[in-house]
């Protein structure tokens, strides 16, 4: 049997750990297989000609909100194209639905629902089965697996959770991609019940135990890799079992390894603390989802948050110096209007720090959130990502509104370059940070610069023609505009040359601070 596994990730930098894990599994059933990522951004007739090229008898695509449109239409091409190819679908998009995707999508032979190592793995033994004896092979008993006989569709019953010790390391199998971030779980399931997360659905908790993933963790570290990502839902979920973790990797840091961890800000002790205070500048990465500091959201959505604690714990880290922040808000929660979510906004951002995401809730299918739709008067995107338009607290021009903040806070706050500027706008010249942003996306957008991508020396420039709008257009931020307006120019100037090469701050110079 020849064997492909494949998937198309969001961006070149990511790898898909699932796919991995059933490349291990095929390597222990000695069935020959290859692993092909392909990314979102790579063209349609590049990725079909590959999978033509490949002569594969079986193809399996991972599936996932950002892909599985493309993946279905590449489904449905190779289909045609080699009508003897069986096709496999499996991960969270099609998970949650399987009777209706297969009923839908004829062109789909086989389908796995939930955690697919071990389903994957009996599906092979099966297949190699029914060559061997030349029959249709038997998947009645393969718990998890969805599938086509006799123009009838089966849905097996669910399989029950992975055993997740037994499921082995994959990177021995497959090197460490250098350019690329490598991904790492030491947990499967969350404590919580996020209402809008899919972990939300795994009841179960199962860690590895302490001796793998101190074993698997030197693999990495021997390595030199770059990045290594856990995606364990919540880290710090037992904050005994979190520091022994991180004292590993202070104990063993080998001065190049990054390891980026999701933390939930408020249940940070202070062992994890002190653990960060003396960790290599660099060594570590924590994201915080936040999502919102509205009371009724956080209840409405099933989720505990200590906001002032997370605050506490955040200003302690950051002044640590040697800690990359990343906090997420989302946009789109029940009972978060605009005004309460620029409370959030502005809450979040003076936390300050490194990465701010805002972004847009998704109602992914098989989350408790999505049935609750005619309870928050929900209208949302029928094809993924799912994403929100309008609920009973937002209106659709309201979303719109912060879509556009989003754009600008990206290109002025997450891609660094503006510090002092920014810094002094959002936090003395205007009333709020969440204010200043709202202004400078408005300008933004009714200048036409939505329109086109930015060099960053015109990014410069397009703030600076901002402060100069503002300041004709009223004085109600300061009695004297004017000097506001010198004050700005001196700190552009300063961002401007501590983050430009002093070439491009000569040309720059020359040519002067109005646009094309």
């Amino acid at each position: 049997m020849k064997l492909l596994l494949t998937t198309l990730n969001a961006k070149y930098v990511h790898s898909n750990l699932a796919l991995k894990y059933l490349y291990a599994a095929a390597m222990e059933k000695r069935v020959p297989a290859e692993l092909r990522e392909f990314t979102i951004n790579n063209d349609d007739d590049y990725i079909f000609c590959e999978l033509i090229r490949g002569d594969y008898e079986l193809v399996c695509f991972s599936c996932y909100v950002w892909n599985i449109e493309r993946t279905l239409y590449l489904a449905e091409n190779l289909k045609k194209a080699r009508p003897e190819t069986k096709i496999l679908l499996g991960g969270p998009e099609v998970s949650f639905d399987v009777e209706r995707i297969l009923w839908e999508h004829p062109f789909v032979d086989f389908l796995i629902a939930g955690e697919g190592e071990r389903v994957f793995s009996l599906l092979l033994e099966e297949l190699a089965q029914g060559e061997r004896s030349q029959t249709e092979a038997d998947l009645r008993g393969i718990p998890g697996l969805a599938f086509r006989r006799e123009e009838r569709i089966r849905a097996n019953p669910p399989a029950a959770p992975e055993v997740f010790e037994s499921i082995p390391f994959p990177y021995h199998t497959l090197p460490c991609e250098e350019d690329k971030v490598a991904y790492y779980e030491s947990v499967r399931g969350c404590p919580f019940r996020c209402a809008y997360c899919l972990s939300s659905v795994d009841k179960t908790i199962r860690a590895l135990p302490m001796s793998r993933v101190r074993t698997d963790l030197s693999y990495f570290i021997y390595k030199r890799v770059k990045q290594v990502k856990f995606i364990d839902r919540t880290f710090n979920y037992d904050p005994r079992r979190c520091a022994e973790i991180m004292e590993y990797l202070v104990t063993n840091d080998n001065g190049v390894t990054n390891f980026h961890f999701e933390v939930c800000g408020d249940l940070m002790d202070e062992a994890m603390l002190e653990l960060l205070s003396r960790a290599r500048p660099g060594l570590f990465q924590l994201e915080i989802g936040v999502q919102s500091t509205n009371p009724a959201t956080l209840e409405s959505i099933r989720r505990r948050c200590d906001f002032p604690r997370l605050a506490r714990n955040v200003e302690r880290i950051r002044n640590f110096g040697g800690v990359h922040l990343h906090l997420d808000l989302i946009a789109g929660l029940p009972y978060e209007d605009y005004l309460t979510f620029k409370k959030s906004f502005n809450d979040v951002y003076r936390l300050r720090p490194h990465d701010l995401q805002l972004g847009f809730l998704k109602l992914l299918p098989g989350t408790p959130l999505r049935d609750m739709t005619a309870e928050y008067r929900y209208v949302f995107r029928r094809q993924a990502p799912y994403e929100v338009i309008s609920n009973a607290f937002l209106s659709a021009d309201g979303l719109a509104r912060l879509k556009m903040v989003e754009n600008v806070l990206d290109l002025y706050y997450n891609r660094g370059g503006f510090e002092e500027t920014v810094e002094r706008a959002a936090c003395v010249l205007w009333e709020t940070p969440f204010d200043f942003y709202q202004d400078l996306a408005n300008y933004y957008y009714v200048s036409g610069h939505q329109h086109r991508s930015h060099r960053k020396e015109d990014l410069y420039r397009i703030l600076y023609a901002f402060f100069h709008w503002r300041n004709g257009k009223t004085e109600e931020l300061e009695d004297h505009p004017g000097r506001r307006e010198t004050i700005v120019f001196e700190l552009l100037e300063r961002d401007l040359k501590r983050t430009m090469n002093p070439d491009a701050v000569k040309k720059f110079e020359k040519k002067g601070w109005e646009l094309d």
